[in-house]
């Protein structure tokens, strides 16, 4: 399965750290950024409405710095069809004038019952639109 979403992202001076790049806590924001507007660009809303994400992991690799002005190409995807009631997304930021990696990183999420707040199985529903192609 190969459904990626993209977007383009240009960091701020306040995503700047000390060291004069973004902040590794910034990476983790735009991870989850990500994800969450991949749901939304996806999802039905009777989907939206009835169920929501939380993270059980993150990997990160960092490959490269990202320094305030610049832009970065952020596509995520996912790779497998879940199972359970877990599944992995990739999420990879590119230099937009370089093309070279800056950051990678693999997710855990898992799906939770708006209503109950219970850990759910991933029907073939919910995930199929993480399958398909969008951007």
């Amino acid at each position: 399965m190969n459904g990626r979403f993209t977007r383009t992202i240009t960091a701020a001076a306040a995503d700047i750290d000390e060291l004069g790049h973004v902040n590794n806590a910034v990476w983790v924001r735009w991870i989850q950024d990500m994800a969450t507007a991949h749901w939304d660009a996806v999802a039905p809303a009777a989907h939206r409405a009835a169920y929501v994400w939380v993270v059980t992991r993150h990997e990160i690799d960092y490959r490269g710095n990202v320094v305030a002005g610049e832009t970065v190409t952020a596509e995520t995807w996912v790779d497998t069809p879940p199972q359970g009631a877990r599944f992995d997304r990739k999420v990879r930021f590119l230099g937009a004038a370089d093309g070279k990696v800056k950051v990678e990183a693999v997710t855990t999420w898992a799906l939770i019952d708006r209503a109950t707040g219970r850990l759910l199985r991933i029907r073939p529903e919910v995930a199929a639109p993480f399958l398909g192609d969008v951007g």
